[in-house]
């Protein structure tokens, strides 16, 4: 039995509540100190499947395609977050489904703190945070070039920040959605990188990332307007208690605040389209750039077949196999003869 206790505490989410309801009693969860242990072994998890999936998988795609190093490290990553995002939209769009968050939009702020988590939600939200902390040490494992660290460590620093931000701020509803357009788009980017590493001049699945990131933003952008300045105002607990996980109720109350919020929200999700505008008109440039080279090799190919012809007019033609000057004589010298 003590056995058993200790293995529920790193395979089960801790901290479970009986919440009465209507129809009886709920069981839902609630955040904790003893989540990092279940957090710790869901981290190793990831770290075995994240192998699973490079042994079985990309490395015998990689023998096939037989990339440079630059490359083979970037399918890796790819087809590694391929397998992840592709997993958690899945997931996430089952859970806000079952849960009614989608079909009825105001519980993404109504009756705010959610304090009190079902099942699917919390365990949810620490597979998502083990699966960005096994990230880092997969740097080491997959010994990614130090030119690439930074970005990557970034990349997984925003991650943690949203989702571990999410769950301890009780705004795990609005958190889910968010996730869910972020995952969509970043899977179409990776596996557009992953079919453009096989074929490199197929690049139509970049295309379909291109629109749907641009919708995914405007749909981020808009479900924060709606959430932050619209519902959170609305709610009926406006005081700051810490105990009940109310952090933000009374803050959004003050419109100077809210705006303030609005207004870097804003910036930050232009500076994203700036630089996807920027990473989309390089492409096209270069990709002009490629097909202008391409159509200046074409013509000097045919200006040199032209001048070959020319010069093989020039020298002669032929008539009965016998190569004729242009007067009809024979090009080749005479034999004089000995007197």
């Amino acid at each position: 039995q003590v056995t058993a206790k200790t293995a529920f505490l790193f395979i089960l989410p801790q901290y479970n509540v009986s919440v009465p309801t209507a129809d009886g009693e709920l069981v839902q969860y609630h955040y904790g100190l003893k989540d990092l242990v279940t957090i710790l072994f869901y981290i190793f998890i990831a770290i075995i499947l994240h192998a699973v999936v490079q042994e079985y998988a990309l490395d015998k795609i990689n023998r096939r395609l037989h990339l440079s190093k630059v490359k083979h490290s970037k399918f890796n990553e790819s087809g590694q977050l391929v397998a992840f995002h592709l997993t958690s939209v899945i997931w996430c769009l089952y859970v806000v489904v079952t849960e009614g968050y989608i079909s009825n939009p105001r519980s993404l702020w109504e009756n705010y703190p959610h304090v009190y988590l079902p099942y699917q939600v919390k365990f949810f939200y620490l597979c998502q945070l083990a699966y960005w902390l096994h990230a880092l040490p997969e740097l080491y494992f997959q010994k990614v070039r130090k030119e690439e660290i930074p970005r990557q460590l970034r990349c997984i620093a925003l991650y943690l920040l949203h989702i571990a931000g999410a769950y301890l701020l009780n705004l795990t509803r609005l958190g889910l959605i968010l996730l869910l357009l972020q995952y969509f788009a970043e899977f179409f980017f990776h596996m557009a990188r992953l079919v453009y590493f096989t074929d490199e001049n197929n690049e139509k699945l970049f295309n379909v990332w291109a629109v749907v990131f641009v919708v995914t933003r405007l749909f981020t952008l808009t479900l924060y307007i709606l959430v932050i300045g619209f519902g959170l105002p609305r709610v009926e607990s406006q005081a700051l208690d810490p105990e009940r996980g109310n952090f933000f109720s009374f803050l959004f109350n003050n419109i100077l605040f809210r705006m303030s919020v609005l207004l870097l929200v804003c910036l930050f999700q232009a500076s994203v389209m700036w630089r996807f505008i920027h990473f989309q008109l390089r492409r096209w440039r270069e990709y002009w750039n490629e097909q202008s080279s391409r159509k200046r090799a074409a013509a000097a190919a045919a200006g040199t077949k032209q001048q070959t012809k020319l010069l093989k007019r020039d020298s002669g033609y032929h008539e009965n196999g016998v190569v004729k000057a242009e007067n009809g004589t024979s090009p080749r010298t005479k034999k004089l003869k000995s007197p």
